[in-house]
């Protein structure tokens, strides 16, 4: 199986990735004390999403 290479994406498929990742840590903090002051179910899965996309950019999987 092919390892994926995001520099075969198109210019504005790159640039979005870059935003993503580079905006991935804030969201993710922002929704950490929102969980931690007001726990939802909806919340923790959030949490749980944006905790997963940023693990998966930090190791380059994305």
């Amino acid at each position: 199986m092919a390892r994926y290479y995001r520099y075969k994406l198109p210019p504005w498929g790159r640039h979005c990735l870059y935003v993503l990742e580079k905006v991935t840590l804030p969201i993710l903090i922002f929704q950490l004390i929102r969980t931690l002051l007001i726990p939802t179910t909806f919340d923790v899965l959030l949490l749980g999403l944006f905790i997963g996309l940023f693990i998966a950019f930090y190791l380059e999987w994305i």
